[in-house]
């Protein structure tokens, strides 16, 4: 079985801890629909016709876009194309020009769901007058899987990462990491490799305080920060209030189409903003060094990885509640506590919030998020008094590991039909994409 060297994790961190502008399902949207027209040049297009997954289209649909007033996956697409650089990756929705915006609005596209594809899937095929263009985003938000040009095929990849050796073999080692190896890696990095944490913590920081004094979204962060001093924090209670607070500003910004940077995990900024801000703050009263911030954010990071590994990217589960697992695990170590307490938080958070719906990604992910949070520090501190649920309790397991297999399988299995019904729905309110 493949096992996962310092350096493994290190190279692992840094690729999933990458900044993104806006949503990520968008800018994914975006960043194929610019290498499909990268692809053709400047030829003349005559046709362009989207297709993804349900859960693309679910968390396309109603966020916000970097300086745009249009939302929706056709609109990420015909961004992308007008803007026609790749090579921006994820922040490919970055600085937009108002004649991008123009050129995006007048271009028609249809769009087809498709089944049988992975749960992150984006295919855009463009027909111009001299040339075509086929491009397939799968697996990751930024991983192109197959490319065509003239039907000529430059790339073929296996459509899900569980098909790719290689990143079956990571997946596989991820999904198989406890506890213990998470915490022994996150102790045993050099922290001169962890240093960059520091500095993603402060992109983080800085659109939550963006969003603290702008009026974005729901105002979630904001209103619920009425009365907390962050300059003057007198318990650990308002420290985790604190933490909270800021992660849901951060997406109450984003999700409103903020043009400022989130450094993501699971290919979400979400999840990432729920992983990193809390553990800050609760380090910041502790009065940890950044040493040991960083060390707890690397356990918040990964168990957010690995539970994502567990139930995919993309689906009926809202990912800010495997983030705010992870966030639990990361308190715990802050304050001292150990394995045990870890596996209890876990345990908790499992019997406490296990079938929290994703409605796609919008300005409500700043009410999940919060709503986390708080139980991630609930979950904590009935742990540090020794109380948690045992497999007598629902689908909580007798340990951690049991209770996210149930959790998995719930997930997996149980709400593949929940996911389609959600997806129903809000095509009847949107009246359709």
């Amino acid at each position: 079985m493949y096992v996962m060297e310092i350096k493994d994790v290190v190279r692992l961190l840094k690729s999933e801890m990458i900044p993104a502008m806006g949503c990520t399902e968008p800018a994914a949207s975006a960043l194929a629909g610019a290498k499909a027209r990268e692809l053709i040049g400047d030829d003349r297009i005559k046709g362009i016709a989207v297709f993804a997954s349900r859960d693309i289209v679910k968390n396309a649909m109603g966020v916000g876009i970097p300086d745009c007033e249009r939302r929706g996956i056709l609109t990420a697409v015909a961004l992308g194309i007008a803007k026609g650089d790749s090579s921006k990756d994820l922040n490919i929705l970055s600085d937009l020009t108002q004649e991008e915006v123009d050129k995006a609005a007048s271009m028609s596209l249809t769009l087809s769901i498709e089944e049988n594809v992975p749960q992150l899937y984006i295919r855009v095929e463009i027909t111009g007058e001299k040339h075509s263009s086929k491009v397939v985003i799968s697996g990751e938000h930024n991983r192109f899987s197959h490319i065509e040009l003239d039907n000529k095929v430059l790339v073929d990849l296996p459509a899900g990462l569980a098909e790719s050796k290689s990143s079956c073999e990571e997946t596989q080692a991820l999904i198989q990491m406890s506890l213990e190896d998470i915490v022994g890696y996150s102790k045993a990095i050099p922290y001169s490799e962890l240093a960059f944490i520091s500095k993603d913590i402060d992109v983080n920081l800085a659109i939550a305080r963006h969003s603290l004094v702008g009026e974005y979204g729901l105002q979630v962060g904001r209103t619920l920060m009425d009365n907390l001093d962050e300059h003057n924090i007198r318990t650990l209670d308002e420290a985790f209030r604190i933490g909270s607070c800021y992660a849901a500003a951060g997406s109450d910004a984003r999700m409103s189409g903020c043009s400022m940077p989130v450094i993501i995990n699971s290919g979400s900024g979400n999840q990432g903003l729920t992983v990193t801000l809390p553990i800050y703050w609760v380090g910041r009263y502790l009065r940890c060094s950044d040493e040991t911030i960083a060390r707890a954010v690397c356990i918040s990071e990964l168990v957010g990885l690995v539970l994502t590994a567990r139930k995919d990217r993309l689906s009926a589960l809202c990912g800010a509640f495997t983030a705010a697992i992870g966030t639990a695990c990361g308190y715990v170590f802050l304050l001292g506590g150990d394995i045990r307490q870890m596996d209890m938080a876990i345990r908790n958070m499992v019997a406490n919030l296990t079938g929290i719906i994703c409605d796609g990604a919008k300005n409500t992910c700043a009410l999940k998020i919060f709503s986390c949070l708080e139980a991630a520090a609930m979950s904590v501190k009935l742990a540090q008094k020794g109380h948690s649920p045992g497999k007598e309790s629902g689908i909580v397991g007798s340990d951690s590991l049991e209770s996210i297999l149930h959790l998995t399988k719930i997930s997996s299995e149980g709400m593949e039909k929940t996911d389609k019904t959600i997806l129903s729905i809000m095509l009847g309110q949107s009246g359709g994409e």
